[in-house]
């Protein structure tokens, strides 16, 4: 019998069910927003070179991830999984393919970046949409076989409630075999080839002479640090809970801390998809004024009515400051 069975962990449900709901809502909403503006900019302004194929494949598995959350979100307020079988494969699907695929599209965006500015005279020029169109077909490839395992093995379980889990096979090595998959593919292997990209990037950002440097070293720094933050915790804590299937972690304290702790990391490593869409795009000067010029197509009426408000305090402005000289002169005189 599992250890989840035996333990009296009604604290971790109940901050499952009350808090975990309510982050996750959050998530969905500014993941949903921000990443569909990225999605619509990109789309709308027809931007097609590597960098912009990246930027919308890793914006489109935000989505698919984010898409996911509202299914959780339910099943863990109301205590039950109530969408049935198909849903819950699907589901389980959409979220590892979204994961996969965000990790492997930060990857990819990390070397362009290092073709870009360390190898801008030799290997920058075989960049082109037919390599990036290659590349996105390999990645999410890579992230369906990925998640298939998990699509498979996952189904409703009657029990005191309906459930939706993934179930493997009783002597859980295959469980395990996910668990280091996640790790391995999903972390380790992705942080070594951005630590790589963005250490050999940095010295030659600083050995160019240009006021944009500094903004750009910053902003490689953010990308690298953010993705360690967030996601470093809830690798852990998954690595952790693969030594509990080998038989680690029997006794009830030990299993419960354990069960915090994967809540509270896998929100924290959620929320990085919220803040793709302000690291990647929003932080250019060039995506900042594509979405404005999108928002004034999108919201005429609402933009017109904010020029003219805008327009009629500047003349106020202008009238109060005039009167004030006049006042003041006056005074003088």
């Amino acid at each position: 019998m599992e250890t989840s069975m035996l333990c009296n962990n009604g604290n971790v449900i109940a901050f499952t069910t009350v808090f975990v709901p309510t982050l996750y809502s959050f998530v969905f909403i500014f993941g949903f927003i921000g990443n569909l503006l990225v999605v619509c900019v990109v789309k709308y302004q027809r931007m097609n070179t590597m960098t912009d194929i990246c930027l919308l494949n890793l914006a489109v598995s935000d989505l698919l991830f984010v898409i996911s959350l509202p299914f959780w979100t339910r099943y863990l307020a109301a205590g039950e999984w109530g969408f049935g079988d198909f849903m819950c494969k699907a589901v389980s699907f959409l979220y590892l393919m979204g994961f996969y695929g965000n990790i492997f599209f930060m990857v990819i965006m990390s070397m362009d970046r290092y073709l870009i500015i360390v190898h801008a005279l030799t290997l920058a020029k075989h960049r082109s949409v037919r390599l990036g169109s290659a590349l996105t077909a390999v990645v999410w490839l890579v992230s369906l076989l990925a998640s298939l395992p998990s699509m498979v093995f996952s189904q409703t379980k009657n029990e005191s409630t309906i459930t939706c889990k993934t179930e493997f096979p009783q002597d859980n090595v295959l469980r395990i075999v996910t668990y280091y998959e996640l790790n391995i593919l999903g972390f380790i292997i992705p942080l070594v080839v951005m630590t790589y990209c963005y250490a050999k990037i940095i010295p030659t950002l600083v050995s160019i002479k240009t006021n944009k440097k500094h903004r750009a070293i910053k902003l490689v720094l953010l990308i690298v640090i953010l993705f360690f933050l967030f996601w470093t915790p809830y690798n852990f804590v998954t690595f952790l809970m693969s030594l509990k299937y080998l038989g680690y972690f029997a006794n009830c304290d030990a299993y419960n801390n354990l069960e915090w702790s994967l809540k509270i990391t896998e929100v924290l490593a959620f929320t990085h998809c919220c803040l793709n869409p302000v690291i990647y795009a929003f932080v250019g000067q060039k995506f900042k004024r594509l979405v404005l010029k999108l928002l004034q197509n999108w919201l005429p009426v609402c933009f017109s009515r904010c020029r003219s408000f805008s327009t009629e305090l500047s003349e106020r402005r202008s009238s109060v400051i005039s009167r004030s000289s006049e006042i003041t002169s006056a005074r003088l005189l």
